[in-house]
């Protein structure tokens, strides 16, 4: 099968260097890493064995041409890419997979793409990318595949056999938005409220304590180590899951509690927001927060604590003030 990876971060290029590494004809699109990729390949350190890949290199969609398959890690920041990166790579056959965060990837894909083109897949990993051509992966990896808007294919299973001959974990769900809300009660406390540490527990519970960034991020470990953001990522976690019922997806409670514990194993880790706020990058605030957010006050689930956490996100957001004005809507 003929791959495109596009988004070759630590998600891209942990789950691309997979199916290199199986044999597929893998095709990276790089911009900043492309001479050291092209040169050195990339390495992936795993607790399951590190291991070294070279795939084949591109700098635009042009040189890669028509794909089976296209795999987009891109962060959702980018998504504003897609008209002009996708078109040369998606031909009538083409499915196109979104491993994005949050809400909204596949339906903007749909502006561009027939719907029955279109997949989406819920990655469950603990990653990061900590120099060029490396990427460290520290625990997890399963994949949930599901069809947009659709019931699964037999192209969905074939996929889901392709990646676990690869040695990935991969399910396929016949509900992809239900899966997307389940990833939602992991993804919103654990990156939200790691940033947020910055601006401090007050923020979060008065509306009207000044945000100032004057702490740092919290990891997974400090946000379940302290007893009251522990009980604040539980809060997060079920208005979550109340957001999600109100819209008939039927995830119980006791899903918050199990979350907690499977990321207890996961140490001192820190989530792919924490790193793009460190590194000054822009945050995923539009499918993490807000428009969860949204569909949850249109669920009538007022999601007081989501709100505020908003709130802090925006004010703290290295793109600018310019992106909190969704929260109040």
């Amino acid at each position: 099968m003929k791959i495109a990876v596009i988004g070759c971060g630590a998600l891209g290029s942990f789950y691309g260097g997979k199916l290199c590494r199986d044999g597929q004809e893998t095709h990276f699109l790089l911009r900043s890493d492309f001479e050291w990729v092209r040169r050195h390949g990339v390495q992936v350190k795993s607790p399951d064995g590190d291991f070294h890949f070279n795939p084949r290199c591109a700098r635009t969609p042009e040189e890669i041409g028509v794909a089976d398959l296209v795999l987009l890690g891109l962060k959702t920041t980018a998504n504003a890419e897609f008209g002009k990166l996708l078109p040369p790579l998606v031909g009538p056959r083409t499915a196109v997979l979104t491993l994005q965060n949050g809400l909204g990837n596949e339906e903007a894909l749909a502006k561009i793409f027939p719907l029955e083109q279109i997949l989406g897949g819920l990655c469950f990993v603990c990653l990061n990318r900590v120099a060029p051509g490396v990427v460290h992966h520290l625990a997890h990896g399963k994949i949930v595949l599901g069809e947009f808007r659709r019931w699964p294919e037999p192209r969905t299973h074939d996929l889901a056999t392709m990646f676990r001959h690869a040695s990935i974990p991969c399910a396929v769900s016949e509900n992809l938005e239900r899966a997307h809300w389940e990833k939602l009660v992991w993804n919103i406390p654990f990156n939200g409220l790691g940033v947020a540490g910055a601006a401090g527990l007050e923020a979060l519970l008065d509306s009207q304590s000044p945000i100032a960034n004057r702490r740092s991020v919290m990891p997974t470990d400090q946000l379940l180590g302290d007893p009251r953001w522990c009980a604040l990522v539980r809060e997060v976690m079920l208005e979550v899951i109340a957001a999600a019922n109100a819209k008939g997806l039927k995830i119980e409670e006791s899903y918050a509690d199990l979350q907690i514990e499977r990321t207890r194993v996961m140490g001192a880790y820190r989530a792919s927001t924490l790193v793009d706020f460190e590194r000054g990058q822009a945050l995923e605030l539009e499918s993490l927060f807000l428009e969860p957010l949204r569909q949850a006050r249109a669920a009538g689930v007022a999601a007081p604590r989501l709100a505020a956490l908003g709130r802090v996100l925006c004010a703290l957001d290295p793109a600018g003030p310019g992106l909190s004005s969704p929260v109040r809507k």
